[in-house]
Formats: structure tokens, sequence, C-alpha cells
């Protein structure tokens, strides 16, 4: 008959349960930390900012690029991306805490030391830098990173602070990835890619001064003199309506200077139709509740048109 196994001694057994209940909790503050930094990044500002760029790449190059190419560009364009968010973030870490919309961010609520956090930010941008330089080219490297520069000096320490304006100029920043797509491609900056760059360009006052129209009592609070804080917003909302008209004008001119054909033209018609249908509603009622339908709409609008953009390339590359 076998005998029985040899018992464990009760001291070994609280021991091993100890090191494996240890364990979980370390693993899970491991998860928090790593999540904690991914939200530095705003991945759904790098995710817009994303979907503009392939779309760029595709008329650049009249036809589908390769998959390594658009990877490198897009892997490089959210490093970019992640890092001017993450140094954003620092730089306006005391005004998040004091806004509703932002007091949860990583940095208010303690969950990461600022330092670690400009560290983080910084070496994203290194590692954007050389990505780029190594596996696409060093203009598409050098436009990244000047995003980067202009996000976080222009915008966030200079503008943002001071102007009403702030949005309207700093916008920029945020068309240079479409430039960034184009470059990777044929290595220069034609034409279509400064119209595609002003389309972007004009779309971010009326998309974020809808989010500015919403959030109004907390740019106030945090003496952020955003347009709808300092003039009011009607007045914003007039603002709205005017670059909207403005932006359609432009996505028309693209049909001249980029070739394209009629699935664009009717996309861009049609979405500029209810783009500045939207903008006028909110003029006529300028309340929270409409200017975040307009914030909401106009994420749908610009990526419904560069997706357009994409399709009428890829169409006519087949005829």
């Amino acid at each position: 008959m076998p005998s029985p196994p040899p018992e464990i001694p009760a001291t070994a057994a609280v021991a091993a349960g100890s090191v494996s209940a240890g364990r979980v909790p370390a693993l899970t503050s491991m998860l928090h930390t790593a999540g904690a930094y991914f939200r530095l990044t705003k991945p759904r500002v790098i995710e817009l900012l994303l979907v503009t760029t392939v779309p760029a790449m595709i008329l650049a190059a009249g036809r589908f690029p390769s998959v390594w190419l658009i990877l490198s560009v897009l892997l490089g364009g959210a490093l970019a991306a992640g890092g001017a968010n993450t140094m954003n973030c620092w730089i306006e870490r005391d005004r998040d805490q004091v806004m509703r919309r932002t007091h949860g961010r990583p940095l208010p609520m303690g969950e990461i030391e600022p330092v670690r956090a400009l560290v983080f930010g910084i070496t994203l941008e290194v590692l954007a830098f050389a990505w780029l330089w190594a596996t696409v080219n060093l203009l598409s490297a050098a436009l990244a990173v000047s995003a980067m520069l202009f996000y976080v000096f222009v915008y966030t320490i200079w503008l943002k602070p001071r102007s009403p304006q702030n949005i309207v100029i700093g916008g920029a920043a945020g068309a240079v990835p479409v430039l960034v797509g184009w470059a990777a491609v044929t290595g220069r900056l034609g034409a279509p890619a400064w119209v595609l760059f002003a389309i972007i360009f004009c779309w971010t006052p009326p998309h974020f001064w809808a989010l500015s129209v919403k959030y109004r009592d907390d740019y106030a609070r945090a003496g952020i003199p955003m347009l709808p804080v300092v003039r009011g917003t009607r007045a914003a909302a007039r603002q709205i309506v005017a670059y909207s008209l403005v932006v359609v004008a432009i996505t028309l001119a693209l049909v001249a200077v980029g070739s394209m054909g009629w699935v664009y033209l009717v996309a861009a018609v049609a979405l500029g139709a209810l783009f500045v249908w939207q903008a006028v509603r909110l003029e006529r009622d300028a309340s929270a509740e409409r200017a975040l339908k307009l914030f909401v709409f106009s994420n749908t609008y610009l990526a419904l048109l560069f997706a357009a953009i994409a399709v009428d390339t890829l169409v006519h590359a087949r005829i």
C-alpha cells in the first residue's frame, strides 16, 4: 500500500500563499501605472491625427502605399503626438487640477510624478524622430518634431493662457500629420498637401470652440481665455459658422488641386452641408448640449471626409 504524501509544514504553506498573494497587488500596480502613462499621451487625440495621415499618404502615392511605410509612419506619428500630449499634460497639470473635464488625468490625480511624465514625453519625441528618420525620411521626422515644438511652446505655453485666438493659430500643430504622411511618400511637400493642411487648420477652431462652449465654466475657472469665455457663447457660435463655411470651401478647392473625382466631391458637399447645418443650429441654440453634438459630429466629419479622399484615390487607381 503506497505511503501518503508528506505533509507541507504550515509555515511553508503560509509563506507560499503570502508570496502568491503579494504578486497580484504588484502586477495590478504595474498595470495601473502603465495605464496612467498611456493616458498621458491622450490616445483619442492620437487616433484622430492618424486617421488623417493614411489618406494623405494614399493621395500622395495615387494608390495604396506599402504596408511597411504606413506602419512606420503611424508608429512614428503616434510616438510624436503622444510625446507632445504628455508634455502638454505636464505643463497644464495645475490648470487641469481645477477643471472638471481634466482633473481626473494622471498628473492631477498624483498617479505619476511630474518629472517622470516630462522625461517620458521627451523620450517619446526622441524615439519618434529616430524612428521616422531611420525608417521613413528626415523630412517626415523633422515635421513630426516641429509639430510638437509648435504645440508645446507656441500653443500651450504662449497662446493658450493669453489669447482667445489661441486655438486658431495653435491648430497648426494638429494639421502637420498630413504633411508628415505626404512627405513620407514623396520626400517633399506638394500643393495638395498644403490644402489638406488648410482643411484641418480651419476645421480645428469650430471643433475646439464647440468643446469650449460645452465646458465654458471650466475654462473660466482655470483662467484660460477661450473665445466663449472672453466674448460669450453667441459670439463663439457665429465664429464657428464662419469657419465651417471656410472649411467647406477649402474641401471643394481640393477637387481641383488634388484632381479628386466624384466620390470625394459628393462626400465633401454632403458632409460640408451637414457641418454647416450643425454650426447654424448651435448659433440658434448656443447650449452646452448643442455644442457637444457639434463637437462629436466634427470628429465624424473629418474622419469621413478623409476616408472619402482615400476611397476616391483608390477608385481612380483602378480605372
